[in-house]
């Protein structure tokens, strides 16, 4: 199989979808990798680092898109992106399709097989390919949260942690998840007063035993939420169902209860955001304001620790690129069910039943599919 990596090229995007390591293995496998020039540049890797190991390295993004059997990517096709593609082409990435009707369009009208990180799961229900993300995600949540306290940045003008004498922060954080757990630790860590709400019992259970004396545990309903988000600080969106539209937890009447300056944090913005006042930022420009309450939406928050995240991605998706190329796409998706939920569309017709209830105009194919459930 001939295998593409393209350079991403979304705003302020950074990662690589292959290291060295990735190309040289799937060499090694007997595929063909191409890759474009200044493709792992973010990253830290110079085009040579995959020369050496046997890729062969491009000038032109188009040549890849047309000779590529398969692309590997981070973030969802853009625009022009999508204009390359063809039909029955394998495109390997995070799609997110329920959070844009243009990107879903687009790809149905090109027809290829989407198989997305995004809906991968493992015989657990976990989600493998998602999880390094979310990790990296949880952990900047806090970090990006924390600066948009300052002033200068149309916060309160307060540490999170505080000092001594000065009462720390409150932290809200909804979902319990990976990523509601890696931020509930990071604000903790510093110092915050968190608050850490999901709607499983059993999973604030096991939150409860293994989180710092600092981290109260909640159940997560609309009364909690009005309630505690009316005296947070900061606040962190960590609600998913994996495939689908993200549920809206705090509406725009809520804000005018809140804090003058206090900070939302939405990490489900791929998902189309859990905030109903969010629309996606770049970390060009990663906040606006809406009623006095900072709104920070980058849809790729771990695009800015590029060679972090790259490691990380890789590490997770690496053994499942060099399946999908070995086996190709109807094997691959016949091995397991976890693997066969990878496949958000294929042949111009949705095949993620969550994908399909966002866009119930759509065409649709999914008696087949095996999706996760939240």
């Amino acid at each position: 199989m001939i295998i593409g990596i393209p350079r991403e090229i979304k705003q302020d995007e950074y990662r690589v979808a292959l290291l060295p390591v990735g190309a040289r293995l799937l060499v090694e496998d007997g595929h063909e990798v191409l890759i474009e020039r200044g493709a792992g540049l973010g990253s830290g890797f110079a085009d040579n680092d995959y020369t050496a190991v046997g890729a062969e390295c491009v000038d032109d993004a188009g040549e890849v898109y047309t000779r590529a059997d398969m692309i590997i990517k981070v973030k969802e096709p853009q625009p022009v992106e999508i204009a390359r593609m063809r039909q029955g082409q394998i495109i390997f990435c995070y799609f997110h399709f329920a959070g844009s009707r243009e990107l879903t369009e687009g790809c149905l009208t090109k027809k290829i097989a989407a198989v997305a990180y995004e809906t991968l799961h493992d015989e657990e229900g976990r989600l493998p390919l998602l999880t390094p993300m979310s990790e990296v995600a949880g952990k900047m949540s806090i970090q990006e949260g924390a600066k948009g306290l300052e002033k200068p940045m149309m916060g309160r003008g307060i540490l999170l942690g505080g000092v001594a004498g000065v009462k720390p922060a409150d932290v809200l954080v909804i979902g319990g998840g990976v990523v509601g757990t890696s931020a509930a630790r990071s604000a903790a860590g510093l110092g915050a007063n968190v608050v850490l709400m999901d709607i499983s019992l059993d999973r604030l259970r096991y939150l409860d035993e293994i989180m710092p004396a600092n981290v109260t545990t909640l159940y997560c309903d609309p009364h909690s939420i009005e309630r505690y988000a009316a005296k947070a600080d900061l606040v962190i969106g960590a609600v998913l169902i994996p495939g689908a539209k993200a549920p809206v937890l705090i509406d725009r009447a809520l804000l005018g209860r809140m804090k003058k300056g206090a900070v939302l944090v939405d990490v489900s913005i791929d998902q189309g955001g859990c905030f109903e006042t969010s629309r996606p930022t770049t970390h060009s420009d990663p906040v606006f304001v809406v009623d006095g309450v900072v709104h920070y939406c980058v849809s790729n928050m771990p695009g800015a620790v590029g060679r972090t995240a790259s490691h990380a991605l890789c590490n997770a998706t690496l053994p499942y690129c060099r399946k999908l190329a070995g086996l190709g796409l109807d094997s691959f998706l016949m091995q397991s069910r976890g693997q066969a939920a990878a496949l958000n569309m294929n042949n111009g017709s949705i095949t993620c039943p969550a994908v399909a209830e966002v866009f119930p105009d759509l065409p649709a194919a999914i008696k087949n599919c095996n999706a996760v459930t939240a």
